[in-house]
């Protein structure tokens, strides 16, 4: 299977999506469905969330792996830091290995719900920047690396110069490329880019675009991940917020307009969460695919 390496050496432009593991069995086969029909918008690889030290772990590279086995497309497994010795994170990136798994997304993680306390000790990682080199020194070549960059900075960092700086070290551990959080305003992204940049970081920087379909939803979620909701998206979304299909239209309509304005911009394509449901990703894909 390609590494994503290897596929943006190739294309200027990627387009992508992120699923998360079903915690049920229903779940689960409606993901499979959903899956087949987001292979269909021909994308160049899907992602999958990781559920640390919980029962959605193996289902993560169980759907990586259903995705490249059956669709022929490139899957990237998400992996995180936390609940996870070093022997155990070994042992996971050699059962990736024997799955044919080669792409990554090396990230710190939170505590799960059931362990909010959970602090590192002297055999786990603390931060994503460590697992990244953790996995170039035993593994070489063999993972296209990827992280997470935050546009408005992490939340538990109040300094975007100092986020900024934060990243450059997960690429300089052996990262490869950056996945971003959502973000609503296009000029923090390209204000990102532009500090990787002047940092000497040259690596891509992909966009994670979020697409707006439920107004309180959205609300609560920011909150909790420090994105910023500009006042745009208040005004259009507050009047329709118990209106699902005017909302959904709205939502579909924003999204195209910020993802083209990204794309005539220089962004190097869209990574989507599609949230484990076709619509409307499938509809925003194919507008700004033109």
């Amino acid at each position: 299977m390609k590494k994503l390496t290897d596929i943006f050496a190739d294309k200027e432009r990627t387009f992508s999506f992120e699923l998360f593991p079903a915690k049920t069995e229903k779940g689960y086969q409606n993901l499979l469905a959903t899956i087949a029909e987001l292979a269909t918008l021909n994308p160049d690889y899907i992602s999958c969330t990781y559920g640390a030290g919980g029962g959605s772990r193996e289902r993560t590279f169980d759907i990586v792996q259903h995705i490249q086995d059956t669709y022929h497309l490139p899957g990237v497994a998400h992996l995180t830091c936390v609940c996870h010795t070093r022997d155990e994170i070994k042992a996971i990136l050699h059962n990736m290995q024997e799955r044919g798994i080669c792409n990554v997304l090396a990230l710190r993680g939170d505590p799960p719900r059931d362990n909010p306390d959970w602090q590192p000790g002297p055999d786990n990682f603390q931060y994503s920047c460590e697992l990244c080199a953790f996995i170039r020194h035993h593994y070489g070549d063999f993972f296209a690396i990827g992280v997470a960059g935050f546009p408005e900075g992490h939340i538990l960092c109040p300094d975007r110069e100092q986020d900024a700086r934060y990243l450059k070290i997960k690429i300089d551990s052996g990262a490869d490329f950056v996945t971003s959080q959502l973000f609503f305003n296009n000029q923090d992204y390209f204000d990102y880019v532009e500090r990787l940049r002047r940092l000497g970081v040259n690596a891509r920087v992909i966009p994670g675009i979020l697409p707006i379909t439920n107004y309180d939803n959205l609300i609560r979620f920011c909150q909790n991940c420090g994105t910023t909701v500009p006042q745009e998206i208040h005004d259009i979304f507050r009047p329709v917020k118990d209106d699902p299909e005017r909302s959904l239209e709205k939502g579909i309509d924003f999204a195209v307009r910020q993802c083209r304005d990204l794309l005539d911009h220089g962004a190097p394509g869209l990574h989507f969460y599609a949230l484990n449901k076709l619509h409307p990703v499938d509809a925003i894909l194919t507008a700004v695919r033109g």
